[in-house]
């Protein structure tokens, strides 16, 4: 990265393990799109927490209905019955076309639980030694078994032995599919982010989806997509998945479900929902009432203020923008996504936008080393998004046009 602006102080953190390279700022509060630092700069966010304030910062029913919330229950544990579990579970399934849902803390948590999932569904139908198709640039997050499953040899180094019982292919190769099944007849499920965030925001091809789904019912395999980055609406879709019309049998969701309030939720269709009993997983802090709230609530606006249809057209109108703003500019390749979920995928590695972006008002994130990724808030508007390309397109033209060492 490239020093960051003189004026900029990084706040010291003596006590705090150094387990993420920070940018040198510290921020205080936020309005909708809009952040601001402890300093009093003000910044436009183009990140929503990696995809996690849906409703943007600050939103006044969200705030209420979590002040509510605070003042009555925020945990109880689930040795009870949560009725706002419920309330959010039956919304989801609605949504999804699915039946049932388990609640956790984190994608990272939904993750881990759909992989016992598949191991359990194997074990059940008397597979001793079941094996779970995953895909390149994959990742599902940084436990061992999550790990195991992401295709990113860089965040896997230092932590083997790795988890046995993945078989990785190529993403949007049918074929390659196919063939694993073949290979390795104790597959139970096939396991797959709809799009790749952490990998560069690579969609899988719809019709690639329709396959997988033909050929997991074709073999009594689980399908299984992660949701946790592009679901909850980020596409204009409440599901990714949802382009190609079809429903998997697994689903974790986490990031926007409650728009900032740590949750994670696993919905599973009839083939999934069962394979799970007392006593097979569980979780202290999982689908405490206050996240419970936090996700309600959050779907209820999203209906109510139509960020569905917000997301995909501001999202096409942002994606137009950057297309037209860098079309020619030596070192451009393309830009990638669905609705506010974006990719503009450079030639080089470009770390050091973050911090020329951070100069210039706008918060960033930069994925796959040459992918810079943006996942605004729902709530984003078109004047916003107008404003992000502004921003974005001179910065990224300026760091095309340096050599680089």
């Amino acid at each position: 990265m490239n020093a960051p602006d003189s004026s900029f102080a990084a706040p010291t953190e003596p006590h705090v393990m150094q387990t993420y390279g920070r940018l040198p700022i510290a921020l205080s509060h936020g309005e909708g799109a809009w952040v601001w630092d402890t300093a009093g700069r003000r910044y436009l966010d183009a990140l929503s927490g990696i995809a996690v304030n849906t409703l943007g910062h600050n939103h006044p029913r969200l705030v209420a209905a979590l002040r509510d919330q605070v003042g009555k229950l925020i945990h109880t544990s689930n040795y009870y019955h949560v009725p706002l579990q419920e309330a959010l579970a039956a919304k989801l399934c609605e949504l999804s076309g699915l039946t049932n849902a388990f609640f956790c803390n984190s994608g990272l948590e939904a993750n881990e639980a759909a992989l016992k999932i598949a191991r359990k569904f194997g074990h059940d139908r008397g597979n001793d030694n079941p094996a779970v198709i995953v895909f390149e640039k994959a990742f599902h997050g940084r436990s061992i078994a999550t790990l195991s499953a992401t295709g990113n040899p860089k965040v896997q180094a230092g932590f083997g032995p790795l988890v046995p019982g993945f078989v990785r292919v190529p993403l949007n190769d049918l074929p390659a599919i196919e063939q694993a099944i073949q290979a390795n007849p104790n597959t139970t499920a096939i396991f797959l982010e709809t799009i790749q965030g952490e990998g560069g925001i690579n969609p899988a091809r719809l019709e690639f989806l329709q396959g997988l789904r033909r050929l997991c019912d074709q073999h009594d395999l689980l399908l299984m997509l992660d949701e946790v980055q592009c679901g909850i609406g980020r596409t204009g879709k409440w599901f990714a998945h949802q382009w190609a019309g079809i429903v998997p049998d697994v689903m974790p969701l986490a990031k926007g479900l409650g728009s900032g309030v740590p949750i994670g939720a696993v919905v599973c269709g009839p083939r999934a929902a069962k394979v799970m009993g007392p006593g097979n997983h569980g979780t202290t802090f999982g689908g405490n009432p206050l996240a419970m709230r936090a996700g309600v609530e959050t779907l209820a606006v999203m209906e109510a203020d139509g960020l569905l249809a917000n997301a995909s057209q501001i999202g096409a109108a942002l994606k137009t923008a950057l297309e037209q703003g860098l079309a020619g500019v030596p070192g451009f390749l393309e830009v990638r996504g669905f609705g506010l979920m974006i990719g503009i995928q450079l030639d080089r590695p470009c770390g050091a936008l973050l911090g020329q972006a951070l100069d210039a008002g706008l918060l960033i994130s930069v994925t796959a080393d040459s992918v810079v990724r943006l996942l605004p808030a729902l709530i984003l508007t078109r004047a916003e998004a107008d404003e992000i390309a502004a921003r974005l397109v001179p910065l990224i033209k300026a760091f095309l046009a340096t050599p680089q060492p």
